[in-house]
């Protein structure tokens, strides 16, 4: 066991097992304290590796993120405090790897219910080399104004009222975290302060005693006086009465055992730690007190008693010029974190992200305010939930049941097009699913797929404008434009397109009014005049009988129907109808276990 001081303003620590408050506290009292360098050197989490982003003052640091205790240690050989905050199922293995790491000289273990075997294996180990183990159970520790073990103390509101962010001239050291922070705040009243406060931790088997760190004390030659706080339970307090009656303590030592409330129970009472029952006479709190007080020490009547024990104590030292003034000082502000400033109402911030079609915050997601129970519960479909999230308000039936026939409709056209093409050859390529998928998507676009946006706006400048088909035609003719909508490599006029036939017949039966489809219809009669392959194309199906139902269901101003035009809504049922056929093309490929895809030599022309 280490016989001085354990901490000061350099030190550094390790932290195994990410967890952002108690690290960000531990930076932020390094800021309180006007330390010039972080005391966490380093983030152990097993698995994973790179950088946590945390507060030192007003500056944002990466902290180093490892994925082994032996890389941390590496990585940094002068952090020497392992900081564990592993649960108890972990916690013996993760320390007892640290402490047998040359650079590791501290290990504080924060999770309580260690398997009791496991402690004492640890504890024999530290002693047997040297190193201090602070816990099982434990809160942690803290030198006064220069380093801290995560969430010792509290709160920056409860350090600066305990004056912890300077040191003061009394050691601390008790069984109970909890009962820590009431006696910093109690030694602050009275005294000038903490120099290092010490929670052994509150299981049956600490890695350090409190004569451990009494003894250190005494040996530390700013610590004047020396206080503390046992319970009943155990015999740890005895070994301070040993020492007390050794003569090897030449400081004045307050102390006080609590649980001597235990008598009034009839039986056996267990509180709140592990080791706070009594096994005996000799383990109760009445039995503790009257030792401690015999072998020396400054035992009060009672625990209301202890703070004027304290500081009469402190009163007395000072008297005799023992304790020399401490200069005040205001401690830094500590930079308030933006989400409890604008939570407590103190600033205001502009979002960053506006969204008006889905709201995760409750209980459910929901789709432009309908919650996901009842979409579930009134058997809506894909063309529903396209309703919502696209359009944000739930259209008819007959709307959700056309843009999920244009799903089915559009969601393949075999593989011999630009799109499925482009996913085959890349998914053999032996690429994932998302960049064959984008591969063949990337392909979309004025010439194929993407027309549906041009068609619907095409077709409804001209009717609005009440163009007859030949002065439509003719007209883009002029601009050298084609009518989208209009043309198929493949059909004829003799031989249409069955998807146009389906959409169209849909539309005739269930739609309101079908003006713009019926107009699209006469450009075709003209078109194929011309010639028979310009025929009415899936694309001009889509687009024009999407203006119908815009138009014809009422739920649409005409800004609106324009607006969803030009943002190409109506593509985006292409996009999202052909990703359903390019995904099966990927699986088809990888099933089939395709090789690498070459182009043949005798389909290129080779010319010069």
């Amino acid at each position: 066991m280490a016989t001085g001081q354990l901490f000061s303003r350099t030190t550094q620590a390790l932290f195994y097992n990410y967890k952002q408050l108690p690290i960000q506290r531990m930076l932020d009292f390094d800021f309180l304290c006007g330390r010039e360098t972080p005391s966490v050197a380093g983030i152990i989490n097993p698995g994973a590796e790179g950088f946590q982003k945390l507060f030192f003052g007003q500056e944002e640091i990466a902290i180093p993120v490892h994925s082994t205790i032996e890389a941390a240690c590496a990585a940094h050989p002068t952090a020497d405090v392992f900081i564990n905050f592993a649960s108890y199922r972990s916690a013996a293995a993760s320390s007892n790897l640290a402490l047998k790491q040359p650079t590791i000289r501290v290990v504080a273990i924060i999770a309580e219910g260690v398997p009791e075997a496991d402690t004492k294996e640890l504890i024999a180990y530290a002693r047997a080399n040297n190193k201090v183990v602070i816990g099982p159970a434990t809160v942690g520790g803290i030198q006064a104004g220069a380093f801290k073990i995560g969430d010792t103390a509290g709160t920056i509101d409860n350090i600066i009222q305990c004056k912890l962010y300077r040191p003061g001239s009394v050691g601390f050291v008790s069984k109970s975290g909890g009962m820590s922070n009431e006696l910093y705040n109690t030694i602050a009243r009275v005294t000038d302060g903490i120099y290092e406060g010490i929670a052994i931790g509150g299981d049956v088997f600490p890695g350090s005693t409190l004569s451990d760190h009494v003894l250190r004390f005494n040996n530390i030659p700013q610590v004047k006086m020396i206080v503390v706080l046992g319970e009943l339970g155990g015999r740890d307090e005895y070994s301070l009465v040993e020492a007390l009656k050794a003569g090897k303590i030449n400081k004045p030592v307050c102390a006080w055992v609590s649980g001597t409330c235990a008598r009034l129970f009839k039986s056996e009472v267990q509180f709140g730690h592990a080791g706070a029952k009594s096994g005996g006479e000799m383990e109760s709190a009445q039995a503790k007190n009257q030792a401690l007080g015999d072998a020396g020490a400054i035992v009060p009547t009672s625990y209301e008693a202890f703070e004027t024990s304290i500081k009469e104590t402190f009163q007395k030292l000072a008297e005799e010029g023992k304790i020399s003034p401490i200069k005040e000082f205001t401690p830094p502000q500590i930079p308030e974190d933006l989400n409890s400033a604008i939570k407590s109402g103190k600033v205001r911030a502009p979002t960053h992200i506006i969204s008006t079609i889905s709201d995760d915050r409750g209980e459910e997601p929901c789709y432009a305010g309908v919650p996901m129970s009842t979409i579930i519960e009134k058997g809506m479909g894909v063309g529903d939930v396209i309703s919502l999230l696209w359009f944000k308000r739930s259209l008819p039936r007959y709307c959700t049941q056309f843009i999920e026939i244009c799903i089915m409709l559009c969601a393949d056209h075999g593989p011999c097009v630009s799109g499925a093409h482009n996913t085959i050859v890349t998914a053999r390529a032996g690429k994932d699913l998302v960049s064959s998928l984008v591969s063949g998507l990337l392909t979309i676009g004025p010439r194929f797929g993407g027309a549906i946006d041009d068609a619907a706006r095409y077709f409804k400048d001209a009717y609005d404008r009440k163009l007859s088909p030949y002065e439509f035609v003719e007209s883009m003719k002029k601009k050298g434009i084609r009518v989208p909508g209009i043309g198929h490599r493949i059909k004829r006029g003799d031989n249409k397109d069955k998807r146009v036939e389906l959409l169209q017949l849909f539309a005739r039966t269930n739609f309101p009014s079908t003006k713009y489809m019926e107009y699209a219809v006469e450009v075709e009669t003209y078109t194929l005049s011309k010639a028979n392959n310009l025929v009415m194309n899936v694309d001009g199906a889509i687009g024009s009988l999407f203006l119908d139902l815009l138009a014809g269901s009422g739920m649409f101003t005409k800004q609106e129907i324009d607006e969803i035009i030009s943002i190409g809504y109506l593509n985006g049922l292409f996009v999202l109808a052909r990703s359903i056929g390019l995904i099966g093309h990927t699986f088809d490929q990888k099933r089939l276990k395709q090789p690498l895809y070459r182009h043949p030599w005798e389909d290129v022309l080779y010319t010069k």
